[in-house]
This record gives structure tokens, sequence and C-alpha cells, in this order.
């Protein structure tokens, strides 16, 4: 094995009540393949576009009798099986399957962290399962663990496997979600399950899709059920869900634009949430101009009262009489002049027919 696979997350086994049907659920749901190895006893392998990314075996009889879920189990790369499984068990974790040889394949051995969550570690024979860089769509590309002390299990992991960590999520009252990764790449994130959450610390593994909500309906068809979701988070679409054998896992769509790994969470409980940021509030109009009040009508000036014809004085007044009295008597001279004048015209004697008729009509 190349050193530099160590820490990486390289094969994915699906341990199932009924491994018949869970192979048809998940060719169903996501469309993968399936290969079976010419081992004894033989091995079927998912394949997503004929390439080998994990396994199914029936789930143990012990584990059915002990209310053991059929279970995704992850298996992370290690320089040395036996080494990694020594320093394992000095940090706390307790061991489910011992080391021991696949054939051609490689070495293996199942263990829980000091909190209970499960996992294997594995040595490949000649070529590591899987690559470096980005999941494509039909390969599992995160990984989230919901344990009771997301602290010291991250301290445990990054001592066992060189894991760092990388940007977190304050999630309010939930507490922290810390994301780890290596080589400058996310694998996935940790924090605290809630308490009134019953399952115990876990694993959950999500699928890359290129549409999940197109899935929810094949989910639902094939004997599965939703969980959570789907929902947005971070620029992912995530839904979280149960198979067919009660087996979790979940799936995401990746956003066009995604400025960061995803944040998210288990199926155990949904995340709240992030609040709306509130809206600006809106720059008050500014207020009309009052209008200009329009000009006064100039006031008509006062005509000017006609000046007072001055009296005349008494002086003026005696010689103005005089005159008008002198007046009077020219008039009256010239009236008796007129008067004399007539008097003294010849009259014209009247003829006497005429004079008869006056005196007939006067009868």
């Amino acid at each position: 094995m190349n050193a530099q696979d160590r820490g990486r997350i390289v094969w994915h086994e699906l341990l199932a009540s009924d491994p018949d049907g869970a192979e048809r659920f998940y060719r169903g749901v996501i469309g993968w393949g399936i290969e079976v190895s010419q081992s004894t006893p033989p091995y079927r392998m998912w394949t997503n576009k004929g390439v080998p990314l994990g396994g199914i075996l029936a789930l143990p009889e012990d584990a059915m009798k002990m209310g053991s879920p059929s279970n995704w189990l992850p298996y992370v790369a290690v320089p040395d099986v036996d080494a990694t499984v020594r320093q394992a068990t000095g940090l706390g974790a307790r061991t489910y399957v011992a080391p021991q040889d696949v054939p051609t394949v490689g070495r293996f051995s199942v263990l829980a962290d000091p909190f209970g969550a499960t996992f294997a570690v594995f040595t490949a024979a000649n070529h590591t399962p899987g690559h470096e860089g980005e999941a494509e769509d039909g390969e599992f590309s995160w990984h989230e663990l919901a344990t009771t002390d997301w602290q010291a299990a991250l301290k445990f992991y990054e001592a066992l496997f060189g894991w760092v960590r990388t940007s977190a999520m304050d999630m309010g009252p939930a507490g922290t979600y810390q994301m780890f990764g290596r080589n400058g790449e996310t694998l996935g994130g940790i924090y605290n399950k809630p308490a009134d959450v019953s399952a115990p610390p876990h694993w959950l593994s999500y699928v890359r899709v290129p549409n999940v909500d197109t899935l929810v309906a094949k989910i639902t068809a094939g004997g599965g059920r939703i969980a959570n979701g789907p929902m947005d988070v971070s620029g992912y679409r995530i839904v979280m869900c149960v198979d067919s054998q009660g087996a979790a896992f979940a799936l995401h769509a990746k956003a066009a634009v995604a400025a960061k790994a995803p944040s998210l969470k288990s199926a155990a409980k949904p995340k709240p949430k992030p609040k709306p940021k509130p809206k600006a509030k809106p720059k008050p109009k500014p207020k009309p101009k009052p209008k200009a009040k329009p000009k006064a009508k100039p006031k008509p000036k006062p005509r000017a009262k006609p000046k007072p014809k001055p009296r005349a004085k008494p002086k003026a007044k005696a010689k103005a009489r005089a005159n008008g009295q002198a007046k009077l008597k020219a008039r009256s001279a010239t009236k008796t002049k007129s008067r004399t004048k007539s008097s003294t015209r010849k009259k014209t004697p009247t003829p006497p027919g005429r004079r008869a008729h006056y005196r007939a009509r006067r009868k």
C-alpha cells in the first residue's frame, strides 16, 4: 500500500439482514451494479460504472439476535493494520474483528472507537480501492460521525489516521459541527448527537447523485423511508434515508457553485436551518420639498381721491354775484327793447270774412 493513502476512506460494506433485497433496493435507487468475486465464499461487490466501491454481506446471526440493525461499515486505509489496531486499543478503542487476511485482497480489522462508533481499517495487498480527490456521481462522498464528545473523538481519529480539522459551523444550541479532512480535501464532519436521540454513536455515509429529489419516490417505492429532507445545506441538496433492510444512508447532490464543503448532519435529527439575515431597512424616502407658495397678487393701489376744488374767497364771491346781477340787468334791458320794438310794429288788419269766421267759432 502507498503510505500516501493513509486516512483515505476506501471501501464501504453493507451488512444486511436480506442481501438479495438490499441488492434490488440499491440497484433501483442509485443504479449500482453487482460483481461477484471468485473467493470462497463468494463475495458480492457494489460497482459504479464497472468500478468496485464496496461489498455486501449477510448480517451475522449473533448480531441479529442482539438486535443490531443492518448497517454500512466504512473502511479507512492504513499502512499497517496490526500496528493501527494496537494504537487504537491503546487510545480506548475496542476490537470487534481481530486483524485477518483476505487472500489476494489485503488485511483488515473491525473496531469501535472509544465512544462506540464502528469502523474498519484496511491495508491493500496490491491496489488500494478508490481514488484521491473529489467523488463522482455514484461514489461515497461525505462521512459524518454523530458521537457524545466530538472533541475527544476527533483527537482519537487525528492520532490514528492523521486527519486534520478544517472549517467549523456553529449550530447554536446543537453545538459545533466540526469538519475534517486530509491532503487539502474535506472528508466529512463530526458533532455531538442530541441527548434525546437513542441511537448509539455511529458513522453515516453519503452517496453523491445528480439529483436528490428525483430519487425520493424510488426510495419509498423500493421499501425504504425518508428520515429527513430533502433540504438545502450550504449549497448542497441532501436527503437522509433508511433502506429496505433498516440501514441508514444519505444522498447529496452538489450545487452548480459551492464555495466550500457541505455542513451535513446525521439522520438522527435535522440540523436547524440558519436564521435568515435581517433584511436591511429600506432607506427613508426623501421628504418632498414643500411647494413654493404662490406669490401674493399685488393689492391694487387705491385710487387717488379727487382734490376738492378750492372754495372761492369771499371777495371773489361778491364780485361774481355783482357780475351775475349785471348780466341779469343787461338781459332784462334787452327784452324790454325787443318788446318796445314789437309794439311799435304796424299791425296787419284782419280781413272781414275772417273776422266773421272767428266770431262764429267763438259763438
